[in-house]
């Protein structure tokens, strides 16, 4: 009985210290706060200043003094599990800070690296925008919150400022080229017409809730800040990227050209595949894979009647007006569609289905060019906020039908949001867990989805058919020039041209997509990483349950325990594979 409260003690103190320390952490990352529906620092932003970034650092150290107090043994299974998974957070975090990364330990995806702050898929003048169209907005109370929280961005953006000085300073700038549209970006925010501004977005309606009279008042007071405090930072901003920064920017496209830049991709590599796979042997993974795809591809073509190489085939499927939609609106509707088409028969293939519904918008014009073809932002079931998946409309011609199949199952279901919702609904985990994860997991549980397309009705176009195996051959096209950008002495243009000669997408594209890769190292990795491991343990399970294989109890599975690393995944795997009754006879 003792043993038993003992244990009982023991778990009881270590919830709390997980409780307690998230609420610490999501206090020094407000925009973390508001993704996740906590309202209490909905009129802030991270502060990024010398005294800022110290505190988060000190943060670290206590939180990984504490975690040290907790044994495994003390502890039962889930929370073994659990300590093990904040440990690794916490140590990746305290590794990321000798390449200037930012410490807090929970963010998705890229480590935000303090030395290089933006480029033209991350920073802060992407994240603001978002973070306010995510704030409630129901009460005058509500706006009154907003306005607190736009008229501090001016600081905010001064401290990026800085940083972006002092990664000067230490030798660290992104490459130049693929910071090209930056000032663009920045200039698009303050529009000559404050009303077209993203930032003032949150004031385009109004609930019934606000009066008529409070309405005029917020509207001027955002109008306010905005003429006087914000567009004047913001061009001061696009002032110092055109005429100091870009100009100081690397000629150089990889990470291994910075300073420390070969351990530093190297780490990421970790971080990001959650394997201990080196850059040559990621490689070479994605030219297998791109081998073996053009086979299924050869077969796909020689189905249509087309008698041309792989490349002229491709050259069809970017040129060739059936595939173009005749405006952004039928872009956009086609997928809407589609979505509608996909939700019913997501019951055949998973046990549990999320509750928090999700939408699909185009992509906000100031943002649009630099964009990918689509992606997704998680919503809040705490807030009521949504989930939504957004679809680039840019230049049009570029945005073949046939990749549409591919992407709706990716960004929206059974992909991102089906996964990223249900995680949020796991409410026997700690909070880190349910909105925090692996990119590993999280990418490679959506390229996963792409390949359940015939199980859920479609791929039955051949042409959407090729546009499933033109989707997984440029993920595994990105473990090439990922690799060999950053860590095999690659430039950019031989990496465009690999891109071209391996997949059908249309130029605007694979130049977006280089350029992503030179300013997000290593992130493009996780992708074919995790869909590789996914498909193995499904082999396996087909294989060792045969008949009695059950397709919704594998991927309840799968879902049950969030993001996860890949080789813990496997650990639970094995275990789970274990308890299933073997197939008769």
């Amino acid at each position: 009985m003792g043993e038993r409260a003992s244990a009982e003690g023991a778990a009881k103190e270590f919830r709390e210290f997980l409780r307690r320390d998230w609420e610490s952490w999501l206090s020094e990352s407000p925009e973390t706060a508001t993704a996740v529906g906590l309202r209490d620092h909905d009129d802030r932003w991270t502060d990024d200043s010398p005294q800022g970034i110290a505190r988060r650092r000190r943060h670290l150290e206590q939180t990984a003094e504490e975690l040290g107090r907790f044994s495994p043994g003390s502890l039962g299974g889930a929370d073994r599990l659990n300590l093990r998974l904040y440990r690794d957070l916490v140590e990746s975090a305290r590794q990321g800070l000798e390449y200037g990364n930012d410490p807090f330990p929970f963010r998705f995806g890229f480590p935000r690296n303090l030395w290089m702050p933006l480029s033209q898929v991350d920073g802060i003048h992407l994240s603001a925008p978002d973070v306010l169209m995510m704030q409630p907005r129901t009460t005058t109370s509500d706006y009154r919150v907003l306005l607190r929280r736009l008229g501090r961005l001016p600081t905010a953006v001064d401290q990026t400022l800085a940083l972006l000085k002092g990664g000067l300073a230490r030798g660290w700038a992104p490459a130049r080229v693929a910071l090209r549209t930056l000032p663009e970006q920045i200039a698009g925010l303050v529009p000559s017409d404050s009303a077209k501004s993203a930032l003032l977005q949150p004031f385009a309606e109004f609930t019934t809730a606000v009066p008529e009279d409070e309405r005029t008042e917020l509207l001027a007071e955002a109008h306010r800040l905005y003429e006087r405090e914000l567009a004047p930072t913001l061009r001061r901003l696009r002032g110092f990227l055109e005429e100091t920064y870009l100009p100081q920017c690397r000629e150089t496209v990889g990470a291994s050209t910075l300073p420390q830049g070969g351990e530093w991709y190297r780490f990421l590599v970790r971080w990001e595949t959650t394997t201990e796979l080196t850059p040559e042997a990621l490689h070479e993974i994605g030219l297998n894979e791109i081998r073996r795809i053009r086979v299924e591809m050869e077969k796909v073509r020689d189905a249509t009647g087309f008698e041309g190489t792989l490349r002229e085939f491709a050259e069809k499927l970017r040129t060739d007006p059936q595939f173009a939609h005749p405006s952004a609106d039928a872009l956009v509707d086609g997928y809407r569609s589609l979505a509608k088409r996909i939700d019913p028969e997501l019951a055949r293939q998973f046990g549990r289905l999320p509750r928090l519904p999700y939408g699909i918008l185009p992509v906000p014009e100031y943002r649009a060019p630099a964009s990918p073809t689509a992606y997704y932002i998680s919503g809040a079931a705490k807030t009521g906020r949504p989930g939504y998946f957004y679809a680039n409309t840019f230049d049009l011609p570029a945005r073949p039908s046939w990749e549409m199949e591919s992407l709706t199952l990716h960004e929206a279901v059974p992909g991102h949001h089906l996964q990223l919702a249900l995680m949020e609904e796991l409410e026997d985990l700690p909070e880190f867990r349910r909105f925090s994860g692996y990119t590993a997991f999280i990418e490679g549980w959506g390229l996963y989805a792409e390949g359940l397309g015939a199980d859920l009705g479609l791929y039955r176009d051949p042409y959407a058919r090729y546009g499933s195996l033109v989707m997984d051959a440029w993920r595994s096209a990105r473990l090439v020039v990922d690799t060999g950008m950053h860590a095999l002495g690659w430039s950019r243009d031989k990496a465009i041209e690999f891109l071209r000669d391996t997949v059908a997408m249309s130029e605007t594209d694979i130049i977006a997509e280089i350029d992503r890769y030179i300013s997000w190292p290593a992130q493009a990795l996780a992708y074919k990483t995790g869909q590789l491991k996914l498909r193995e343990l499904r082999h396996r399970a087909e294989e060792r349950l045969g008949p009695g294989f059950d397709v919704r109890a594998f991927h309840d599975f799968v879902l049950a325990e969030g993001g996860l690393p890949l080789g813990i995944l496997s650990e639970l795997f094995d275990e789970w594979l274990a308890s299933r009754p073997p197939p008769a006879g």
